[in-house]
């Protein structure tokens, strides 16, 4: 579904719109969400696009922005943007190829130290002032980020003028905010809104790290004088971000599974067991509000705000008073930006109570207390299964879903 919309406080819409070099020329960002594992979703629906793009296209989205394991991806493809269906392979293998072991200790040793440092530091208070511990040990992914990923490439596809800016979002513990750090061509100012402000730099390996650090179960990671974590913490408007950076219309990829468009008020009936709720359905819960639904209100603020623009009565050329000052016109405040959504069109969480049995035995035994091995708890589990044949299934739903929105892409992207 194609709808329109635009960010929330358009108080510095003026200076956003200077930053795009033509702003006449549709600029279109890209927003990859959060989730874990939940994230090789948005691989596959890049693959999906990449299929439809003519050869030796190139790279089709000039502003990208990550949050969480997205902001992997986005990383990944922006340094990549000068080769788009190259990047595309690349991330395509990169989660095909996962084990729990990459990303995170998964054997009995690591497991049972790093829950018993985590219970005995939480609890206990015992090493209180030593580096920060959570329930699961992720310096593998570390090592891997270091590995696989270019990051000198964003310079040179942003020298290329194959990109305009890239973007990661991470949460501040100390001071409460949604930190957007971002890496972009030529100056491009930075913002300040409520609990949610943009800082230019250098991205790392550590702004991804601390973007994609789950809390509790991902330590957060220390970036200049405070600790990060998520980005999905807090993150009240996640599309705003490309809208500073310059885009003038958007493609979301979410994690979420639930509906858009036809069908999506329509009540789903759940079976109810009447039994108390295990710890892992909670987490669960408590994991969706985080990652999905400020995304989903978002998105659902933007084409209410995109309705009251079109009300809004048309500017009528004029010529301007030398001694006048001219301010905007609300019309001219709410300028429309398109939005397209896409988002898994099967429950994520079922998909990973059928993957369960692909976890090392030590996360699976560690998991299985708190019900996240069992169906009803698997929404803490998708958010884990770092195993290619899960991140496989993701990835190939994520291309299904892409090519049964076709033709909406193939408009977005003006290729039809």
């Amino acid at each position: 579904m194609t709808t329109s919309a635009t960010e929330q406080k358009p108080v510095n819409s003026a200076s956003m719109r200077s930053q795009v070099p033509d702003a006449i020329e549709p600029v279109t960002g890209l927003i990859l969400s959060g989730g874990g594992a939940r994230a090789a979703y948005q691989v596959g629906v890049l693959a999906g696009i990449a299929d439809l793009l003519p050869v030796g296209a190139k790279n089709p989205f000039p502003v990208i922005v990550g949050t969480s394991a997205g902001a992997i991806n986005a990383v990944k493809l922006a340094s990549g943007a000068a080769q788009f269906r190259t990047a595309i392979h690349e991330l395509t293998d990169f989660w095909q190829g996962f084990r729990s072991h990459q990303v995170l200790r998964s054997d009995w040793a690591g497991v049972i130290r790093q829950a018993a440092r985590f219970f005995g530091r939480s609890l206990l208070g015992i090493g209180r002032k030593q580096v920060p511990v959570a329930l699961l040990n992720s310096s593998p992914l570390k090592d891997l980020l270091t590995q696989r990923l270019n990051l000198d490439g964003i310079d040179e596809a942003i020298e290329a003028k194959h990109l305009h800016a890239v973007a990661v979002t991470a949460f501040g513990y100390e001071s409460g905010q949604a930190v957007t750090f971002y890496q972009g061509k030529g100056t491009i100012d930075a913002w300040l809104r409520h609990r949610r402000i943009g800082v230019p730099t250098r991205l790392t390996v550590d702004h991804l790290l601390a973007s994609s650090a789950i809390p509790l179960l991902f330590a957060p990671v220390r970036l200049e004088h405070e600790y990060f974590g998520d980005g999905a913490v807090r993150q009240s408007a996640p599309i705003s971000p490309a809208l500073h950076l310059g885009a003038n219309r958007v493609l979301v990829v979410g994690v979420s599974g639930n509906p858009r468009g036809l069908g999506a008020n329509t009540p789903v009936q759940r079976a109810v067991s009447g039994m108390q709720p295990s710890l892992a359905q909670i987490g669960g819960h408590m994991l969706n509000s985080t990652f999905i639904d400020s995304l989903e209100s978002d998105i659902e603020l933007l084409e209410r705000l995109n309705l009251l623009s079109r009300m809004l009565p048309a500017q009528t050329p004029h010529e301007p008073s030398p001694h006048v000052s001219e301010q905007p016109t609300p019309a001219q405040s709410l300028a429309p930006v398109e939005v397209l959504v896409i988002s898994p069109s099967q429950p994520i969480d079922e998909i990973a109570a059928r993957h369960r049995r692909e976890l090392p035995p030590a996360l699976r035994t560690f998991l299985r207390g708190p019900g996240a091995t069992k169906t009803s708890g698997a929404g803490v589990l998708s958010y884990l299964l770092f195993e290619s044949g899960y991140c496989s299934e993701l990835i190939e739903l994520g291309r299904r879903d892409a090519m049964a929105q076709k033709e909406q892409l193939m408009r977005f992207l003006r290729l039809d």
